[in-house]
């Protein structure tokens, strides 16, 4: 029935189509209006997902849902798209977030609301974009755009420094990804081709790829981003929007590590052995010292900012630890630190909607200014539990499942770093529930939050589906890992082909 509908196409263009009605309806219809617009937008997005999923063969690796149209014939550049398993789970987990954030921004945004959501459904569909690229150029035009949305979401919408810090991102992503064009232009003039799987079968010279890795990992590490090009993140997620946050977190850091996955270590594999052990120890100082870093901090988002930085360090040491394994822990490693990647987004984007929330509430994220929130808020309390449960890697949810499918993998391989790694488990324990228990059993001493009363029904759909989420991943992780299993074992095909050397 969808064989022959470019679904990868609808949901690249919906979401700017429905941005342009927003925009051009603010003028004639009152904010009830564009706000449920917006939340059904996003909604039917979320709905055209899922034939996507329903049509995928989970037990193909092929490209699927491909659609390829001339876009610049001249230079041979086509309007090329597809998706693998990878993939597809990544644009599940765009469509929802963004639908998660779009229904929660009702009632976090006073003024431009118009505006406010069609940024965000522009930024759902660049992010969709860069995941179903099968052309280079197409692939760099979307990872691009997709700045532009964020730097306006942070630029209008965020606090007292949010020029500064919008203007430090665009720079040090546009930077990166300069580097990173020069790469693919690269790849072009060696196989004359921009299509991605076409760089798969190229065998470069050592030094060649050495410094073609060096071009992908800093245009991938800022986005991720990786020790020690963090420092725009502290800065976004100190000055953006809750939803901002969430979308930072939840979607464009997973981007980095999905650069890595679709260039850097099929395309690479031999500078890619030769730079694990550079990169297994960055992961680890982003696991460990980012993770101490967290410990002191008492604004709520710098601490969630450090936490996201810490928990993404683990998806790079699952997909660099593939190169000292065997087939079985490396499919587990890998797996692993897709899985993360898609836990995390639920997790953090709870607890980033929640500290958005609370910020909303009294106009203050720092914690000496909250306490005692269980006796008043308990529904609330009950939410966050389960997020901070999670965000320690809380057997039964979602954030367990990926950071002990990377632990136990590296314990067969190299009882050293998987010690170092499992570290991560009391740090963030330690920062999570000292933060939990500063906000929900600390002494109220701020008027303000004496005032408070418990969340609504709003609120509680929205936390509700991320609840959902994370106790469905938590329990029955199959289901996810069914869709990733043959596309990685692909991936892990190519990037370990020079294995033995």
């Amino acid at each position: 029935m969808f064989e022959n509908t470019p679904l990868l196409s609808m949901l690249i263009w919906w979401p700017i189509v429905a941005a342009c009605l927003l925009l051009f309806g603010n003028k004639f219809c009152p904010e009830s209006i564009i706000k449920k617009w917006a939340v059904l937008a996003s909604l039917a997005e979320l709905l055209m997902c899922i034939p996507l999923y329903q049509n995928f063969d989970t037990n193909s690796y092929a490209m699927q849902f491909q659609e390829v149209r001339n876009w610049i014939p001249t230079y041979g550049i086509h309007y090329a798209l597809g998706i693998d398993g990878i993939s597809l789970a990544l644009i599940l987990l765009t469509a929802f977030t963004t639908f998660i954030v779009v229904v929660a921004s009702c009632k976090l945004v006073k003024h431009n609301i118009a505006q406010y959501m069609a940024v965000f459904l522009i930024a759902q569909a660049m992010m969709i974009g860069v995941f179903a690229a099968l052309d280079a150029i197409l692939f760099y035009v979307f990872w691009e755009a997709m700045l532009i949305p964020m730097y306006l979401a942070i630029g209008i919408w965020g606090d007292k420094q949010r020029a500064y810090a919008a203007i430090k991102f665009f720079i040090l992503m546009f930077l990166g990804s300069v580097l990173m064009l020069v790469a693919i232009l690269y790849l072009h003039q060696v196989t004359n081709s921009f299509e991605i799987t076409k760089f798969y079968e190229l065998v470069l010279p050592r030094h060649t790829e050495l410094w073609l890795f060096a071009a992908f990992f800093i245009a991938f590490a800022i986005k991720l981003p990786l020790w020690p090009l963090h420092t725009w993140l502290l800065d976004m997620h100190t000055e953006s929007p809750a939803a901002g946050s969430v979308v930072l977190a939840g979607l464009m850091l997973k981007i980095g590590v999905y650069g890595f996955v679709r260039f850097s270590l099929p395309i690479l594999p031999m500078a890619n052995k030769i730079m694990a052990p550079t990169m297994i120890v960055l992961a680890l100082i982003a696991i460990i010292y980012v993770g101490m870093m967290a410990l002191v901090q008492q604004d709520m988002k710098k601490l969630m900012a450090y936490s996201s930085i810490a928990h993404m360090g683990f998806a790079v040491l699952g997909c660099f630890m593939i190169y000292s394994m065997g087939s079985d822990e490396a499919y587990m490693s890998f797996e692993g630190a897709v899985v993360q990647m898609i836990a995390h987004a639920f997790n953090t984007g709870g607890l980033f909607l929640a500290v958005g929330m609370m910020q909303y509430w009294i106009g203050s994220r720092n914690l000496k200014d909250w306490g005692g929130l269980a006796k008043t808020m308990p529904i609330f309390a009950a939410f966050m539990m389960l997020f901070a449960l999670s965000n320690v890697g809380f057997p039964g949810t979602s954030g367990f499942v990926g950071e002990f499918m990377v632990i136990v993998a590296a314990f067969h391989t190299n009882f050293g770093v998987a010690l170092l790694a499992a570290t991560t488990l009391v740090i963030a324990a330690a920062y999570t529930l000292i933060m939990y228990k500063k906000i929900f059993f600390g002494q109220m001493t701020n008027h303000k939050v004496t005032l408070l009363k418990d969340i609504g029904m709003h609120e509680i759909f929205v936390f509700g589906l991320l609840s959902a989420a994370i106790i469905f991943i938590g329990i029955y992780p199959q289901g996810l890992l069914e869709i990733l299993h043959a596309s990685v074992g692909h991936l892990l095909s190519n990037s370990l082909a020079f294995n033995s050397i």
